[in-house]
């Protein structure tokens, strides 16, 4: 079986889940965590190693809450993100947001030499995604090819208030040529507004599920160097995102970057209210039978 990673970005602060860490809520029948289903779909697709990014804050309560769980049955690591693991010597000493998803990809350079797919640890993706991605990992990679799952943008909204989403454009060829992280998108009637203005529906959103080469990591070094270089000390609010530098990097025409086109209906914690709605959808996928009675 070829090697590809799973990496799961989980040391973000869900500001807008009061209460508690969102990426730790329990929403499954026999508690289960949204990065369980996550796990377990994308071991069941051929994945054979997760790389968990996490903050030291919470390690211990995480690695005993999922991490003793998953290391009895596949190869673990985890990295942390933290404020001060930094490219270059640099100091922002009013900083307490973490600096992105650019950041969390860098951090785990040290522990991965194979192909590898990034996904959020509040989402759950779909098992048509990680049976996609692997095989793309796997027999489609290159240093300067990536992938990207994307989804139907109607797919991904939450009915409790706006979200964030990288809004692609697409070639024929299914190729990203444009990936613009787009603000405050939530559902008004039977239209779809946000920060940019007004969607479509069938517009194809990224919901962080990257592929990578492990070239990736000398670009994000370097631009997370220009990124922080640039950016005022008494800004503490920017980050440094994949998305934006997946959009640099295709318009400079270093990488070119395939969508694997999912039907898939993404679920995901942003705010409390979500849980409920979560953990019914969650009880519908195992009377149809597409999860058993414990995971792990």
């Amino acid at each position: 079986m070829k090697k590809a990673t799973l990496v799961i970005m989980a040391a973000g602060l869900g500001s807008r889940f009061k209460g508690g860490l969102k990426q730790l809520e329990p929403v499954g029948m026999n508690g289960e965590i949204l990065m369980e289903y996550s796990i377990y779909d994308a071991l069941e697709a051929g994945f054979n190693k997760v790389v968990f990014v996490i903050r030291k804050s919470f390690a211990e309560e995480f690695i005993e809450t999922i991490g003793r769980k998953i290391e009895k049955k596949v190869e673990c690591a985890y990295v942390y993100q933290e404020l001060d693991n930094l490219p270059i010597d640099i100091n922002f000493k009013n900083r307490t947001k973490p600096w992105g998803t650019g950041q969390a990809i860098l951090t785990t350079k040290d522990v991965i030499d194979e192909p590898f797919c990034v996904i959020n640890a509040d989402d759950y993706y779909g098992k048509d995604s990680f049976v996609k991605m692997y095989n793309f990992l796997t027999t489609d990679l290159k240093s300067n090819k990536y992938c990207m799952v994307g989804y139907l943008l109607k797919n991904t909204l939450s009915d409790n208030g706006g979200v964030s989403r990288g809004i692609c454009v697409i070639n024929p060829d299914n190729k990203l040529i444009e990936v613009k992280e787009t603000y405050n998108i939530a559902k008004v009637g039977d239209i779809i507004l946000s920060s940019n203005g007004v969607l479509k529906d069938n517009s194809i959103a990224s919901m962080n599920m990257w592929g990578f080469h492990p070239s990736i990591f000398d670009y994000l070094k370097d631009e997370f160097i220009d990124f922080l270089k640039n950016l005022d000390e008494n800004d503490i609010k920017s980050e440094f995102l994949i998305p934006v530098v997946v959009d640099k990097l295709l318009k400079s025409k270093k990488i070119e970057v395939e969508v694997l086109n999912t039907d898939a209906k993404w679920l995901g914690i942003t705010y409390k209210e979500d849980k409920e709605i979560i953990q019914n959808k969650f009880k519908d996928l195992y009377m149809q039978g597409v999860y058993k009675d414990k995971l792990f």
